[in-house]
Parts: structure tokens; C-alpha cells; sequence
């Protein structure tokens, strides 16, 4: 394996930061991976290093806000200073384009996790037709009307407190409300996954947990509302497959229960190749659960299916 790391310049100026992992072995397909708030693409090397030694290259960046971009920046949760969530979603179209200037290989396939699913799932309503397949890991349905009101609430912080202000009341609502699913939680983070060797290192690390601002959560909410738009869903490829995976015990899917009505607009607007798996006994870092490897497994096998 080769790893290469570098900067690439967004059109509108902001480096991001990205990741390739090149196979040893003759190079069969290309895997570009999305993670999720709050955390970094480096915690997916193991992933990585897995699907390399069958011959993907695989590929990955830290949004904005996020990882040793926001390292760079010395800005954590914070994407931009208006329609962030659409510019992120541009970030994932520039930097492939970039890895893929010299990369004689197939469309990739996206894999997203968490908000990066919720980036995967606009990125296929606006460039479906420049990837292969897309796995959805620990995804979420439509938003209730405390989600909408917190909308609301983040831009009142956003106005008058400032954009990149840490709003710590948002942030104990979403993730101390998925905590609260879990019983005899130890860490703030059970939630992650029954892996408490995981979950340390979550806590332990210094560029995953941080409190978003207020801005980013206004930019998150625009998000789920456009992913969740059935004109916007109508606009993905009809034949794209599309794999929905989550955790049975994952609270931010609604125990895995929240995969089958976005199933459901997506089979509704026509696409017809649209899997679901759940995952008994796992939370919502399925890549990260005891037994990984077999998750793995699971997720390569749906990759190579076609």
C-alpha cells in the first residue's frame, strides 16, 4: 500500500484535505469515502487498508471544518458562511475530479457515513450520473418538527451571537439525545458503538467531538431538508444502486428503523436498486463495531455484487 497525502485548492480558494491509499496489487475499482461529524477521514484507514488488499484504491477527504482541514484553518464546525451544506457537496465533486485527473479506472463508488451520507445523498441528486454505487451508512429519515424548530433556533444563534460561535445547547440536543438511547452509557459517546476500545479512542482523539457552531447547524438542517425533497431525489439516476446500512441499536437512524421511508422516496422517484441491511447488536459506527471485519465483508460483497 502507498499512501499520498495532499492539499487540493477548491474553487473558491479553501484547501482541503485528502487522502489515497494505493493497492499493492493491479487496481480494479476506486472508492472515495465521506465520514461524518465531528470526527476524520483518518478513521478510516483500516477500512482503507481492507479494501485495498482487494484491489481498490480508496480515497478520502476532511470537509471543511473537519480534520486537519479544520486543523489547517484552525476552524472546527464551520463550513461556510452561507449555503454551506450545498458548498460541501461541491468540495466532494472538485476533489474527485482532482484524484481522478490521472486515474484510468472505473466510476467510484461512494461510501458515506453518518453526514456523510447526508453529503452522498445530495451529491447523487446533483452528479448521480458520475459514480457507479453508493453505500449510505448510518443515515437518517425525513426531519420532525423539533428539527425544523432547531432550524430556526440556529439561525436566531447564527444572527445575533455570530456564525462560528460553538452553540453547545444544539449540540447537547442531537448528541445527548442519542446517548439517551443507550443504557448504562459510561461516555457521552456509547452511542458510537458497544466497542468501548472505540469509543475511547473517539474521546481520546483531538480532532473528533468538537461543539459545532451555530451557522453549521443551520447548514446541516438545509441539508437534510434538500436530501429529503422528493423533487431533489427525483433528480437521482434511476438505475443507481444504492445501499442503505445501519446499526439495529444506532439512535441516529431511529434504531435502524428510519432506513426503510428513505428507501421508500427513492423507490418512490423510480430508483429501483435500492438495498437495505441492518445490522443486529451494532450502533451507528458499523465500521467500528465488534466483529468489523465481518461488516467489512458485508459492504465489499454489495460493492462487487454487479
Amino acid at each position: 500500500m502507498t499512501k499520498s497525502i495532499q492539499y487540493v485548492s477548491m474553487s473558491d480558494g479553501q484547501e482541503i484535505y485528502t487522502v489515497i491509499y494505493k493497492p499493492e496489487i493491479a487496481i480494479k475499482g476506486h472508492i472515495h469515502i465521506l465520514h461524518g461529524m465531528a470526527e476524520h477521514i483518518g478513521r478510516y484507514e483500516e477500512f482503507a487498508l481492507f479494501l485495498n488488499e482487494h484491489g481498490y484504491l480508496v480515497s478520502g477527504h476532511d470537509h471543511r471544518g473537519h480534520g486537519h482541514t479544520g486543523q489547517k484553518d484552525n476552524l472546527f464546525g464551520f463550513f461556510a458562511d452561507d449555503k454551506g451544506f450545498e458548498r460541501v457537496t461541491e468540495d466532494v465533486r472538485e476533489v474527485l475530479h482532482a484524484i481522478r485527473l490521472n486515474l484510468d479506472v472505473p466510476a467510484p463508488i461512494l461510501f458515506g457515513h453518518s453526514m456523510g451520507s447526508f453529503i452522498g445523498r445530495r451529491y447523487i441528486q446533483k452528479y448521480g450520473q458520475s459514480i457507479s454505487k453508493i453505500v449510505l451508512s448510518g443515515t437518517r429519515g425525513p426531519l420532525n418538527p423539533i428539527d425544523k424548530a432547531g432550524k430556526w433556533v440556529a439561525k436566531g444563534f447564527a444572527k445575533f451571537k455570530g456564525k462560528k460561535t460553538e452553540n453547545q445547547l444544539l449540540n447537547n440536543l442531537s448528541f445527548g439525545k442519542f446517548n439517551k438511547a443507550i443504557s448504562n452509557s459510561e461516555t457521552d459517546f456509547d452511542w458510537l458503538s458497544t466497542d468501548a476500545e472505540q469509543v475511547r479512542k473517539y474521546v481520546e482523539d483531538p480532532l473528533c467531538g468538537f461543539v459545532a457552531s451555530n451557522q453549521f447547524f443551520v447548514d446541516l438542517l438545509d441539508g437534510l431538508n434538500s436530501i429529503h425533497n422528493p423533487k431533489e431525489i427525483a433528480k437521482v439516476p434511476k438505475e443507481l444502486p444504492i445501499l442503505l446500512i445501519s446499526g439495529a441499536m444506532d439512535p441516529v437512524g431511529d434504531m435502524g428503523q428510519s432506513l426503510w421511508p428513505v428507501a421508500e422516496q427513492f423507490k418512490k422517484q423510480g430508483v429501483s436498486d435500492v438495498t437495505v441491511v441492518i445490522l443486529e447488536g451494532k450502533r451507528h459506527e458499523i465500521l467500528n463495531e465488534q466483529n468489523h471485519i465481518g461488516v467489512y465483508e458485508k459492504v465489499l460483497t454489495w460493492m462487487e455484487k454487479k
